[in-house]
């Protein structure tokens, strides 16, 4: 596959060029931001448990460093390849610009299913990748951090692995870490606590209240679906539906959310929860409900079912949930839409504090961190905000044409090497 052939990359490729019409970009700023910087891939052979060797594919692709160091996180599934890393890098860059981080924009993973593989084998995994990679990565290179099939535990052993080839402790090459080696408090929630701040913004510009009346369905409940519904929970708001890999559940009257996420601790999956009344994730998307958060994969609302979501809020949990086709028609017909470069940074916002905490050796408590995330968040959805107003464009594309306006600024001041 071509680098350039995903649809994520395509529709990426495809909202950069329509920010970039709108706000009349240089056209030589938009020919190099078209393109990743650097692009890896590996083999990552390792041993399994019965004794045979397996060998999986790996990337990390390093799309624009203009702003700083790369940021991005480690996926493992089976859909992983080296065009969709390269769109998700893409979007890592405008993300980091937006939100106005000394960071530039990066995303790595493996092709694997992780769910298939033993403890063990995550490990032997993980070594071996951080081992293959280590040529582009590293403290005030490039830093990664956990995705969709990663956890504190893959950064632990991704971090020990560049540690013992340096020959000593190198907590800042990944972010996401445990708290014991480093790792900063609220990271792990911090992408859906964002997810939970950018709705209350977005509640308020079109004059809704969160509180028991409020409905929400969320598509993807996991590591940034999970702690939204908690902050959205303990508001008041009524968690009507929430689905994953193996079904959706459905209950009008509200789930009892704490037995939800309790079930899932314990079995992993919602399938058979008791009590619930199972629905597709197709079903999910069209309830209507006030706030609905795609917080699972990319590309889940497109074209065919975007005019059956009925949603007053839309806030973009996953990266490039909706598709750009989608995007028009929700915001057409009159859904305010959080983009997801502004609504999921909770995460990296979380990690660059984490990254600075282990450069000075200095941590902060967990109310700061909150108060300095509420903080950026809250500015730079205004700004996207008033973006849109002026250039009467959706919020998405003003979240773009934000973050360009950063890159644009910072590499006209640059310039270009050679010249």
């Amino acid at each position: 596959m071509s680098i350039f052939d995903s649809p994520l990359y395509q529709d990426a490729l495809g909202q950069l060029e329509d920010a970039a019409k709108i706000m009349q970009l240089d056209p030589n700023i938009l020919e190099r931001l078209k393109y990743p910087k650097r692009a890896l891939q590996v083999s990552v052979p390792i041993r399994l448990d019965d004794g045979s060797v397996k060998t999986f594919m790996g990337f990390r692709v390093q799309h624009n460093m203009t702003l700083g160091p790369g940021k991005g996180g480690i996926r493992y599934h089976p859909k992983v390849d080296l065009s969709e890393t390269a769109g998700l890098a893409m979007l890592m860059t405008f993300k980091c610009a937006l939100v106005g981080l000394p960071l530039g924009g990066a995303k790595g993973g493996v092709c694997v299913d992780p769910g298939q593989l033993s403890r063990q084998e995550l490990q032997s995994l993980t070594r071996r990748y951080a081992t293959e990679i280590k040529l582009i990565v590293g403290p005030t290179s490039d830093i990664p951090a956990p995705d969709i099939g990663t956890d504190g535990q893959t950064m632990a052993w991704f971090m020990d692995t560049y540690s013992q080839i340096e020959g000593y402790a190198v907590p800042g090459v990944v972010t996401g870490k445990p708290i014991a080696i480093g790792g900063s408090l609220g990271r792990n929630e911090s992408t859906g606590k964002g997810v939970a701040f950018c709705i209350n913004f977005a509640a308020k510009k079109i004059g809704m209240e969160i509180n028991r009346n409020t409905t929400v369905a969320i598509h993807g409940f996991g590591k940034v679906g999970v702690p939204a519904a908690e902050d959205l929970y303990a508001q008041g708001a009524k968690i009507v539906a929430v689905s994953d890999v193996s079904c959706g559940i459905y209950n009008k009257d509200g789930i009892d959310l704490r037995s939800a996420v309790e079930w899932v601790k314990q079995r992993k999956l919602l399938k058979d929860l008791p009590g619930a009344k199972i629905i597709s994730n197709e079903e999910l998307l069209a309830l209507d409900v006030d706030i609905l958060i795609p917080a699972a994969i990319d590309g889940v609302v497109t074209k065919d079912n975007a005019r059956n979501v009925k949603a007053k809020i839309i806030a973009e949990g996953a990266n490039g949930p909706l598709t750009r086709e989608a995007i028009d028609i929700v915001c057409k017909r009159g859904a305010f839409l959080i983009p997801d470069i502004l609504c999921n940074a909770g995460g990296v916002i979380v990690s660059y504090f984490e990254w600075v905490q282990g450069l000075q050796n200095f941590f902060w408590d967990l109310n700061e961190i909150n108060t300095k995330l509420h903080g950026i968040l809250q500015k730079s959805f205004e700004e996207v905000y008033a973006c849109s107003k002026s250039y009467k464009c959706d919020m998405k594309k003003a979240a773009l044409i934000t973050a360009l306006k950063r890159l644009d600024k910072a590499m006209r001041l640059r310039g270009l090497f050679p010249s």
